[in-house]
């Protein structure tokens, strides 16, 4: 039979990614309208989406800052946490809710997740916490608040700190209020995966003006400028007035003193341009996850191979991340056959996380192995990341389903 010359085999599916950024052309006209002024970095667009994100989140102050991982740092350096000092936190997140408390030079104590929910269990952290405990780091896995009724009321009896990594719950509530304004700390991430972008950048925001300004401090090298009250010390000459008139007080222009030992973990005006633009549609691209994520979870749920994240009553989710956990023992295919298929048929899929406690590092500095924290562990043993993010289409959410089930039978 002779070939047809014109014949062309259909076109594979355009790869679907896990997580996708949203741009528009408001997006770039911000960004390009900071480019044309006379600061791209420390200037004014910088206060003004600290501003915007406070309002939203319900906080009282917010610090942006270059990644959410610096946010984590300098959260924890402002809560005063050092060597000597643990945090708590779960094993099941990125990697640098823990690594960021080794950057101060504490010790990190994992507790196992709660198998359902994959957060903090609040119940299990009275034993774990003892005298050099100084902060509760809860993580709002996929997009899920914690029980911050409960982690909140552990720590005013102890007398810790919370801080609480948000790196992928902006846009998701507790009890009727917007993450942001329930802990001491909170930290978001603005990687393009997460709720808006601003490329790479973080933030911390809180209630307390202190540790707000402790953090501005710190991320800016620990160097404060005259013109925001320095004081000048008795050796300084760069004052009104020279040498000969020290008693002036006045510092020269230039004066700025470091007070500490800080870190450059400045954003810019340009990412804060992106993220203001950003912001503004936080609630169209909340919506639009939750709307993808209540498709899923409609055609998957009492499914038999299935097993679905539970929301408690509430909270709602922001849905960084769709998460399917996989019922094994039913299954002839391993995981890592599922996950294979997926992306051989063009499905972005993901695992997330391997548990921190199981990486090397960890492994050998606290000795943790197989069996430490088993919910943890058989979560990971069988989770999928199915892609969800606002730009997909009903047809993308379709194809995903489809997909799914065909790499599962």
């Amino acid at each position: 039979m002779t070939q047809d010359p014109h014949h062309r085999p259909p076109a594979a599916p355009k790869p679907l990614p896990y997580g996708r950024q949203w741009i528009d052309d408001d997006d770039i006209a911000a960004v390009v309208e900071v480019l044309k002024g006379d600061w791209i970095t420390q200037g004014p667009t910088v206060a003004a989406f600290e501003t915007a994100s406070a309002a939203i989140v319900q906080a009282r102050h917010a610090v942006a800052v270059s990644s959410g991982t610096s946010a984590l740092h300098l959260a924890y350096l402002a809560a005063g946490l050092g060597p000597g000092d643990e945090i708590v936190t779960t094993p099941i997140t990125f990697a640098a809710t823990a690594n960021a408390a080794r950057l101060c030079g504490a010790e990190v104590k994992f507790i196992d997740i709660d198998p359902e929910t994959m957060c903090m269990p609040p119940a299990a952290l009275d034993r774990v916490i003892n005298k050099r405990t100084k902060i509760i780091a809860p993580v709002d896995f996929a997009g899920l608040p914690c029980a911050m009724t409960d982690i909140n009321a552990v720590a005013a009896r102890h007398g810790l700190t919370v801080v609480t990594d948000a790196a992928h719950s902006l846009g998701a509530t507790y009890e009727g209020k917007p993450v942001g304004g329930l802990s001491h700390m909170t930290c978001f991430s603005f990687h393009p995966v997460k709720s808006i972008t601003t490329g790479e950048g973080g933030m911390v925001v809180t209630n307390d003006g202190a540790l707000a300004e402790r953090m501005r401090l710190l991320r800016s090298h620990g160097i404060r400028p005259a013109r925001d009250g320095a004081t000048i010390a008795a050796a300084a000459m760069d004052i009104e007035g020279g040498a000969n008139n020290p008693a002036s007080g006045q510092p020269a222009g230039w004066y700025g003193e470091m007070l500490d030992l800080g870190l450059n973990y400045r954003i810019t005006d340009l990412q804060c341009a992106l993220g203001l633009s950003q912001i503004k549609k936080l609630g169209m691209f909340v919506a639009r996850r939750q709307a993808i994520a209540q498709r899923y979870r409609a055609a998957l749920a009492g499914h038999d191979l299935i097993d679905l994240q539970t929301i408690p009553q509430g909270r709602t989710s922001a849905w960084h991340l769709f998460v399917v956990k996989l019922k094994l023992e039913r299954m002839a295919k391993t995981r890592k056959a599922v996950f294979d298929a997926l992306r051989a048929d063009g499905l972005g899929v993901q695992v997330h996380y391997i548990p921190v406690h199981l990486h090397p590092y960890y492994r050998q500095r606290y000795q943790h192995r197989r069996g430490d924290f088993p919910n943890a562990e058989r979560y990971y043993d069988r989770c999928l990341s199915l892609p969800i993010f606002p730009a997909m289409s009903d047809e993308d959410a379709t194809r995903t389903l489809e997909t799914l089930e065909k790499a599962l039978r």
